[in-house]
């Protein structure tokens, strides 16, 4: 089946890398098997940029409540700890014979490369697995609009929003049994029924970009991205253009 998107965004929250029966910030093993999933995606020719959070080491946006951290260190401690993550996930990659090129939006010399749109852009076409740390390099931002924002300054084709969710309910599943699901669901549609997407940022770059935003749950089964990827009816479809998505 051919795949209906070729360049896409992935984006993970840090809580993703973290074993929570361990209590490891960082598990070598869930790492292992993301960069397994990752490979298999370069394998077969997508052109994958990836967008990590920081909150399994440190959550600026909580510890600037409890802790009393000023708001901007705060974040630029949370942009601190995506680089981190994202050195983890570039080593195992590396150690997976991927190549593979971390771009940071703060100048991180010699930890990695510093983002420049071009560059990151030349990495992709050039065969290269693209892993964007340091958020936007501006505080008030989430990992979330980093993504969108770095969407379309690579002119991606779709945001893979991998979380712990099958998709966007109309109310928060765990809590209701009757929550609906849906499969699809247009930008206007999610900004009228006030549904939590991505935050609002990130969510009005993707709509004005017309990049369409896929909901899956990658945290039980990684295979989603790929579902996503072929144009599977999987997760859940954020679009104004179906017929152009799908």
């Amino acid at each position: 089946m051919k795949s209906r998107f070729k360049r896409a965004i992935l984006k993970f929250s840090g809580e993703v890398l973290k074993d929570r029966t361990q209590g490891e910030a960082i598990s070598p093993s869930i790492v292992s098997n993301l960069a397994n999933e990752i490979k298999n995606l370069h394998k077969k020719n997508y052109e994958i940029g990836i967008v990590l959070g920081g909150g399994n080491i440190f959550r600026g946006a909580t510890a600037n409540k409890a802790l009393g951290y000023d708001r901007v260190t705060g974040d630029y401690m949370g942009m601190l700890a995506t680089v981190i993550n994202s050195m983890a996930l570039s080593d195992q990659l590396r150690a997976m014979g991927v190549p593979v090129v971390v771009f940071s939006s703060m100048p991180m010399l010699p930890v990695c490369e510093t983002y420049y749109p071009r560059h990151a852009e030349k990495a992709l076409q050039d065969g290269k697995i693209v892993i964007l740390a340091g958020g936007t390099g501006s505080a008030f931002f989430s990992t979330d609009s980093a993504a969108a924002l770095r969407a379309n300054e690579l002119h991606a084709d779709v945001v893979i929003k991998a979380t712990k969710v099958d998709g966007v309910y109309d109310k928060d599943p765990k809590i209701y049994p009757d929550a609906h699901k849906f499969n699809k669901i247009s930008f206007r549609d999610v900004l009228q029924k006030h549904l939590r997407v991505m935050d609002a940022t990130a969510f009005s770059l993707c709509a004005e970009g017309n990049i369409p935003i896929i909901v899956v749950d990658a945290e039980n089964d990684l295979r989603n991205i790929e579902r996503a990827l072929k144009g599977d009816n999987v997760g859940t479809l954020v679009s104004d253009n179906f017929d152009d998505a799908l």
